[in-house]
């Protein structure tokens, strides 16, 4: 990767009612998918540990989670418990240990912060406590239920050199759909295969104005900060990431869309999305443990 950003900001407060009941006292971004552990075989993750380790096996090392109600689920998961692998191992499970052990090893090769988020005001809002984190530095952006399933984590990697070499303010993942209307919505220039100028972005539009839905993932210029703390909440209250990338783009700033060409979204917002979910990730790793 010719380009390195070193902080990730990974909001993952949201209250998943769409969920209920089953995220009543577990946050969706803790809901398991399938996964490949380090025999090959298939293994259940939280989606939240997918995330980590792609950002971990990118290059990642400093990482702010923005948490809410769920926060203690999502810290004792963080929290390494070498007494439990000592159990794992005194009842012959050893493959089991032996991946937790490598998943407590990235968790202490990383410096880990936590910031509460009491009251759900927003995508925008949690990016905005991230702030004292960033520290004037450009940084990326993961949401906690939104995934990626790219061969070398090649989407994370695109983002990041086109951010570099294009010398945006602002670098977000775009993806073509029949109806993107549940997502922010993309307008924008095409300057190169696959990558697009942005002139305009919406949330969640009642008539789009384009195909591309954005994919939870951006690197931003710290400037960022600024434009979210000018915007006005929505009427739900809430502080929309999309509406403070729009004032940022209406005052000059430079932002690129990279079309997701390679790899499979998994969203878990809904019932009907985590179901596929379950099914893209099932099939994603057991074709690569066929394959390897």
């Amino acid at each position: 990767m010719k380009w390195m950003i070193k902080k990730a900001v990974i909001p993952a407060a949201g209250l998943g009612t769409r969920l209920l009941s089953v995220t009543k006292e577990q946050p969706k971004e803790m809901l398991p998918l399938f996964s490949q552990n380090l025999n090959g075989g298939l293994c259940l993750k939280p989606v939240l540990q997918l995330i980590f380790e792609q950002l971990f096996d990118t290059g990642f090392r400093e990482f702010c989670f923005i948490v809410g109600r769920g926060r203690r689920v999502v810290k004792s998961h963080f929290t390494p418990d070498y007494q439990y692998i000592d159990s794992l191992n005194g009842n012959g499970k050893n493959s089991q240990a032996l991946d937790l052990e490598d998943f407590y090893k990235k968790i202490e090769k990383s410096e880990l912060i936590w910031i509460n988020q009491p009251e759900p005001k927003g995508f925008g809002h949690a990016v905005l406590m991230a702030k004292s984190f960033i520290e004037g530095e450009p940084f990326l952006v993961h949401a906690g239920d939104d995934l990626i399933l790219s061969n070398g984590n090649g989407h994370i990697k695109r983002l990041i050199n086109v951010f570099g070499e294009l010398k945006a303010d602002g670098v977000l993942l775009g993806e073509r759909m029949e109806d993107p209307r549940r997502y922010g919505v993309i307008e924008g220039i095409q300057v190169s295969e696959g990558i697009c100028r942005v002139k305009r972005i919406v949330e969640k539009p009642r008539i789009p104005p384009s195909n591309m839905a954005t994919v939870a993932i951006y690197v931003f210029k710290p400037t960022i900060h600024y434009e979210i703390e000018g915007v006005k909440p929505d009427k739900s209250g809430e502080i929309q990431l999309t509406d403070s990338i729009q004032s940022l783009i209406d005052k000059g700033g430079v932002v690129y869309a990279a079309e997701l060409r390679e790899g499979k979204r998994i969203d878990v917002g809904t019932p009907e999305t985590y179901w596929k979910a379950q099914q893209i990730s099932h099939k994603y790793f057991q074709n690569k443990n066929v394959s390897s």
